[in-house]
């Protein structure tokens, strides 16, 4: 997802993304490491997806509290 499609969620829609994607991060290991995941790319997607939400979340938390 472009990080201005994030950006437009509200607070509890980034949560429950990166829940998912925590989530289908975890697969993705457990996938690797039984030898079972083609795309090894898809892990790096995971990983900066996750980074862009918790970026957002950050900039949410600091703008409410500023």
């Amino acid at each position: 997802m472009k990080p201005s499609e994030l950006r437009a969620l509200g607070t509890p829609e980034l949560q429950s993304r990166l829940d998912e994607n925590c989530g289908e991060l975890y697969k993705l290991r457990f996938q690797m490491a039984t030898r079972q995941l083609v795309k090894i790319s898809e892990i790096r997607r995971v990983r900066k997806e996750i980074a862009r939400i918790r970026t957002l979340l950050r900039e949410k938390e600091l703008d409410h509290d500023g």
